[in-house]
């Protein structure tokens, strides 16, 4: 391969080839993640994105698509991005108090490192501060801004609207939604950034089941199926990689046995 790369024959299949497989490897790690998140409390599966490209000449600006001439050919596929898909998961029981489950669209607000983030796992737990968290430390905030905070030892309820009550005391969870879907980036921890400025939700759209946590939206069954197929993808770019090798070393073997 060092002497055909010297030589300037190197054939454009071997290109298209490693370009597919490089983008299917990519696929398989996306895949691979939604299935480590598969039991993560309100997790949001990704979706790779595959898109064909044209050859070299015209990504660059060389030459034209349609133009019909030895440019105009595929130049392979390419993972163009990774997009999140967004649907509701399923509800399970938990019975533990501070877990909370959304009803409908909105995600909870939460801080981290003095950035405010949205997230729709509502797995929290109060510290010994009283300050009520996420499972990655993050301050779950209340529908003013602050931090929702409660005497430790002293009766507390969440009720259906998203309020946690103690004594004669009442703070919403903060609950907003973005304007737009593509509004949000992931930034880990099962978190989103919001990437414009938010709306609240609406008090009469406020719908929190307490006691239940919104499951992960990936489904095993679609994920393997998907691993499957992107890894038999791979395969057989390699293949393709394999035999343009052993066809450019019996070309290189002839040229210089002539």
């Amino acid at each position: 391969m060092r002497l055909a790369n010297e030589c300037g024959i190197m054939p454009y299949g071997l290109y298209i080839s490693a370009e597919g497989a490089a983008a299917q490897s990519r696929r398989m790690q996306v895949i691979a993640n939604n299935i480590a998140n598969v039991d993560t409390p309100g997790f949001k599966r990704q979706l790779a994105v595959l898109e064909a490209r044209h050859s070299e000449a015209i990504e660059v600006g060389d030459d034209a698509a349609g133009s019909a001439s030895i440019n105009d050919i595929s130049g392979g596929v390419v993972l163009r991005e990774t997009l999140d898909d967004m649907s509701p998961g399923t509800f399970k029981h938990t019975g533990v108090a501070t877990d909370m489950a959304i009803d409908g669209d909105g995600y909870f607000q939460v801080q981290r490192d003095g950035q405010d983030l949205l997230t729709r796992a509502g797995n929290f737990f109060f510290g010994a501060d009283g300050v009520l968290r996420t499972q990655n430390g993050e301050t779950v905030l209340s529908s003013e801004g602050g931090p929702i905070r409660i005497t430790p030892g002293i009766p507390w309820r969440v009720t259906e609207e998203g309020a946690v009550v103690q004594g004669g005391d009442s703070q919403f969870v903060g609950l907003a939604r973005p304007q737009n879907p593509g509004d949000l980036s992931r930034v880990g921890q099962n978190s989103f950034m919001p990437l414009a400025e938010t709306l609240p939700v609406a008090a009469t759209e406020r719908h929190i089941r307490p006691g239940y946590l919104e499951q992960s939206g990936v489904k095993p069954t679609l994920e393997m199926m998907q691993m499957i197929e992107a890894s038999r993808a791979f395969e057989a770019n390699v293949r393709m990689i394999q035999n343009h090798d052993e066809m450019l070393d019996s070309l290189v073997n002839r040229v210089l046995s002539a």
